[in-house]
């Protein structure tokens, strides 16, 4: 056999051996990476979800506290500002891939939950405003909202954890690379601690 012909053979054995090895990581890894991104994507939208709920309840919320102590301005002012703040971050599937506007979103909704918290505390000085029906109702709602938002959160950590262990280990990490995933933020314990405390609504 000729030095070319040994060459050409040698060549077609490392391409072969290339495009297997391909392959056995596009089978042992791309599609756990794959199905773990949709779950991290679909625990993220509910977290948004129930957010938005809860930042919806905030103006008939503030109406109604303010219909009854409508001399407590700074408590009320600083809702709405933290209402404002919440929607200025763009809350978008986009925020899994951007570790700073994660936090912004994080640090948004970790002041509408104390801003909440002390507009509750505000609460117990009005005994006819925690009677009163409308906003019975409303603290009914804020309560479930909170605790699905304490659901979903978790959810999210759980799928962000085995999605971004998944993703930093051989050989997946060499899959990941090769498609663009990359790890996604999650929840720091300073700021889980911080958005982690629901408003206390009971009365």
């Amino acid at each position: 056999m000729s030095l070319g012909l040994i060459s050409r053979f040698l060549r077609k054995i490392s391409l072969f051996a290339v495009v297997c090895v391909s392959f056995s990581f596009y089978g042992c890894g791309y599609n756990t990476i794959q199905v773990q991104d949709e779950n991290v994507k679909a625990a993220w939208s509910e977290v948004l979800n129930q957010y938005q709920r809860r930042t919806d309840l905030i103006p008939n919320l503030v109406n109604t506290v303010k219909g009854y102590a409508a001399q407590e301005k700074e408590v009320l002012t600083e809702v709405t500002k933290a209402r404002a703040s919440v929607g200025s971050v763009q809350a978008t599937p986009e925020v899994l891939n951007n570790p700073e506007l994660f936090k912004k979103f994080t640090q948004a909704q970790g002041q509408m939950t104390s801003a909440l918290s002390r507009l509750m505390v505000v609460v117990e000085k009005y005994p006819e405003l925690k009677s009163n029906q409308n906003f019975l109702d409303l603290q009914a709602q804020l309560e479930g909202t909170e605790n699905r938002i304490t659901v979903s959160r978790n959810r999210y950590i759980q799928a962000v954890q085995e999605y971004n262990v998944t993703v930093r280990t051989f050989p997946n990490v060499i899959t990941a690379k090769m498609f663009g995933y990359s790890p996604k933020p999650n929840f720091t314990v300073e700021n889980e601690k911080e958005i982690s405390k629901p408003p206390q609504v009971q009365f």
